[in-house]
């Protein structure tokens, strides 16, 4: 799991529209919320991710881009966003490598249709503030969706008044 004070991951992951998002394009520019949650289009993900929407040239006031990441492909993506009108950036994580790099993957017992116990590997809804340099200021594992965006920008506002 990362801390605050870890350097954060890189990663370049396609958004909705199929273009190649990296931390780096980041650097110096903004920080970043970069949230990771479970699917598209499932109750707790689209109340999250239409708070942040919501909220979204507030936090870009206050210099922050956020950045919402599950492993839905960008087709899903692209269809979630424009059902619900959302204004985050979502990218697609399909292998999980971004969400394993920051510590968000977890496993979980299933039964399948043929009645047998397996796991699957799940996404533990979490955010992280990364600052300008890319170090994360914080990190916040297993959330909950209602009021979190509000949370989140009242941390971009802290880290702003460190500057």
């Amino acid at each position: 799991m990362l801390q605050p004070g870890d350097r954060a991951p890189p990663f370049e992951l396609p958004d909705a529209d199929l273009e190649l998002v990296a931390l780096e394009q980041f650097i110096g520019r903004w920080a970043i919320v970069l949230y990771f949650y479970p699917k598209d289009d499932t109750p707790g993900c689209t109340i999250e991710a239409v708070e942040f929407s919501e909220r979204m040239d507030d936090f870009q006031r206050a210099g922050a881009a956020v950045l919402g990441v599950s492993r839905d492909d960008v087709e899903s993506h692209g269809c979630f966003r424009d059902r619900h009108g959302l204004a985050v950036r979502l990218l697609s994580d399909v292998d999980l490598e971004v969400a394993h790099a920051y510590g968000v993957t977890q496993e979980k017992p299933v039964e399948g249709a043929d009645g047998v116990a397996r796991t699957r590997t799940a996404v533990q809804r979490s955010t992280f503030l990364i600052d300008r340099s890319g170090i994360v200021r914080a990190a916040l594992y297993g959330v909950g969706a209602r009021g979190h965006a509000a949370e989140m920008l009242e941390k971009v506002k802290e880290l702003q008044l460190q500057r």
